[in-house]
């Protein structure tokens, strides 16, 4: 599934044991994934193959990070409501 607010798009799928879910923005990605069950943390990564920048317990906070790496706001994330629950 993908959403767009203005110039940012999100995408959120399971893959590989996963939920996943992808912001771009200007040619820069942000991501963040989780466990296929939904209990653990929320890993932020640059892109869906990146390596790991950071865990969070709270989707919050996982969001916080994504929005500094697209150099926006957290509200301008457009979280597919799929994604809404992720974190602990």
């Amino acid at each position: 599934m993908t959403d767009h607010d203005g110039d940012i798009a999100a995408r959120y799928y399971e893959s590989g044991g996963e939920r996943v879910l992808t912001f771009e923005r200007d040619g820069r990605t942000a991501t963040l994934a989780q466990n296929s069950e939904g209990y653990a943390m929320v890993r932020v990564r640059p892109d869906p193959d990146g390596d790991e920048l950071e865990r969070y317990y709270g989707f919050d906070m996982a969001l916080d990070h994504a929005a500094e790496l697209l150099g926006v706001g957290v509200a301008n994330l457009p979280v597919p409501d799929e994604a809404a629950d992720m974190g602990m």
